[in-house]
């Protein structure tokens, strides 16, 4: 598993390993937010039976590859990446390197070894500046409004080319704005809770009128898990002068991962001010470029596919966000912004 140390491959592997899955976990525990979260993560892991940890940067194609053959790997679940839309407008080049040329190492690591299948994280954000909601893997992804957008639908294509020439397959995974323990610092519930409780204000973007697909991320790693299982195969019905975005002649599928609610932002604030007993201090600020004003998942393919649909209610899994951070801080509103 690539990405280990982040948000979502720390829960995955937890996961995975007390399900008796042996993990191996790589990761460069790059600076992009505190790198001592990175490591806290890899030290809670480090007690799991099955669980090992290689630091590795995975845009370095031979020390992956060589990783993937001498341990014999035969299914991969790559999460590694760059994240981030706004950080994608001031440091393009960190996601050409991390989600394109890392994506690249990924695809021959497990082209020259015959992995059985390779999961990755795509993004709803590769649905960019579609309106029509809720967003359906069936529709065309061919307008992206960021460039962290742009890699995520680059790895798609990516990844089809590699199931088409080289039978590989490839599911990718659409994730919508996950949340939960042990979150990422440069995301809204994070900023939100070390806000509100250290008492400072937060910014609302689009003057609060957004909403989002808030998907908990024990959710999210029950997804993964059950597609990891669920190998990737051509569909039989694909048909090449009507081609569905969605599926193909090859063993190459996308779906997406989401609560299927549309969640307001001032909803979600509101969830987090009942969690911490604090009222916030507003901030109303304009639309940020390269954001989108809505996220909502259809999730219908999920459900066929593996019989799971996200459905952790916004308010429970804020209440489990906020318990997390006061008790891995300590102190209210010590948590890195």
């Amino acid at each position: 598993m690539t990405g280990a140390a982040g948000f979502i491959g720390f829960h995955v592997a937890r996961r995975l390993c007390a399900d008796g899955r042996r993990v191996l976990g790589v990761d460069n525990l790059s600076p992009y937010y505190d790198p001592a979260l990175k490591r806290a993560r890899i030290d809670a892991l480090s007690g799991c039976p099955g669980f090992s940890f290689r630091p590795m940067d995975v845009a370095e194609p031979e020390p992956l590859a060589a990783l993937v053959r001498d341990e014999r790997v035969g299914r991969v679940i790559h999460l590694a990446a760059q994240p981030g839309v706004r950080h994608s407008l001031t440091h393009p080049f960190d996601y050409t390197r991390a989600n394109i040329d890392g994506f690249l190492s990924v695809l021959e690591a497990c082209r020259h070894n015959r992995v059985e299948h390779l999961v990755y994280a795509s993004s709803s954000s590769v649905y960019g500046a579609l309106a029509r909601q809720p967003f359906d893997e069936h529709a065309a992804s061919v307008h992206p409004v960021s460039l962290y957008a742009a890699t995520k639908r680059a790895n798609e294509l990516m990844a089809h080319t590699y199931s088409h020439l080289y039978g590989l397959p490839t599911t990718g995974l659409r994730f919508f704005t996950v949340y939960g323990p042990w979150g990422r610092p440069d995301m809204a519930p994070f900023k939100f809770t070390r806000a509100i409780l250290a008492g400072e204000p937060i910014d609302l973007y689009n003057r609060g009128e957004m909403s989002r697909d808030f998907t908990y991320v024990d959710d999210v790693v029950e997804g993964v898990v059950r597609i990891l299982g669920h190998v990737a195969a051509p569909d039989p019905a694909f048909d090449p002068l009507d081609p569905d975005p969605a599926t193909s002649h090859a063993p190459w599928r996308v779906y997406n991962i989401g609560n299927d609610r549309e969640v307001g932002l001032w909803e979600f604030v509101r969830a987090i001010e009942a969690a911490t007993g604090r009222t916030a201090e507003i901030r109303l600020k304009p639309m940020q470029p390269g954001d989108v004003p809505k996220t909502l998942a259809s999730v219908d393919d999920l459900k066929a596919a593996i019989g799971f649909r996200p459905d952790t209610p916004v308010a429970e899994g804020v209440k489990r966000f906020v318990d997390w951070y006061v008790g891995f801080y300590g102190a209210p509103g010590a948590g890195v912004g």
